[in-house]
């Protein structure tokens, strides 16, 4: 991603309370957010703003990847919301590790032997990463070329 650029976070989970329910009132069947382009989970409060939308909002799917170690603080928020909202939420860890427990679902390098599925994305089979949809829905490591 040699052109994407870093945003400040001042305003952002303000900003979004206006947005989410703005998107969902034009999409009734609901919304999938992809979470973190650039950027990480920065404290258990903004993993617990998330919680809170998922909660408040039956029809918000989000999914994404976090650096964050899952024994952290912020990791095992991350986890009891994977638990938590299973059917709509999939933060994956970013680690060379295979699928263990439910909940802590797995983004591995290239470099990765262990089980996992490369992303089909990425090698070419699918046009976008929206035609997929299994890095958020299937409960195995996805091995990705670039990651």
């Amino acid at each position: 991603m040699p052109f994407a650029h870093r945003f400040s976070i001042d305003g952002l989970t303000d900003k979004l309370r206006i947005e989410i329910p703005a998107l969902l009132n034009k999409h009734k069947a609901g919304i999938v957010i992809r979470l973190h382009v650039l950027g990480d989970f920065y404290s258990p409060e903004y993993v617990a703003f998330w919680d809170e939308m998922l909660a408040t909002y039956p029809e918000l799917c989000i999914f994404g990847y976090t650096a964050r170690r899952v024994d952290s603080d912020i990791g095992k928020a991350v986890y009891i919301m994977n638990l938590r909202y299973g059917d709509r939420c999939t933060i994956r860890y970013s680690r060379n590790q295979s699928f263990e427990t439910v909940g802590q679902s797995f983004a591995a390098e290239e470099s990765f032997d262990g089980q996992s599925f490369t992303c089909p994305e990425q090698t070419g089979k699918l046009d976008s990463c929206a035609d997929c949809g299994l890095c958020w829905t299937v409960e195995k490591t996805v091995r990705f070329l670039s990651h």
